[in-house]
């Protein structure tokens, strides 16, 4: 399962490494991402080697949602050495998330 972050984690674990991070942007109230959470760990487990996903509650972390501009839920941040790449808002499917972390881990 995901390890659900908050602000110090957040800068340590994600703005201070290199790599590839996968964000997950939630609340749990929100039906979508209790959806999105299954799909996530499996991409988890086939991407153990080469990408780290985290979540973030955006009701217990608002200052980093407010950053980060979240809109809605689910949004996910992709960020590679620290830096946001991209972001994707909504529930995807596996082969997309799997398919997107890829091209940025290489």
């Amino acid at each position: 399962m995901a390890k659900v972050i908050d602000q110090i984690e957040f800068n340590e674990l994600v703005l201070n490494s290199k790599g590839v991070i996968l964000i997950d942007f939630f609340a749990t109230w929100c039906g979508p991402c209790k959806a999105l959470a299954p799909v996530l760990e499996e991409v988890s487990v086939l991407l153990k080697d080469k990408v780290h996903i985290y979540k973030v509650d955006i009701d217990q972390s608002q200052a980093l949602a407010k950053e980060y501009r979240v809109m809605s839920v689910p949004t996910m941040k992709i960020f590679k050495d620290g830096q946001v790449v991209e972001t994707i808002v909504g529930l995807q499917s596996k082969n997309i998330l799997v398919d997107k972390l890829n091209y940025y881990a290489g």
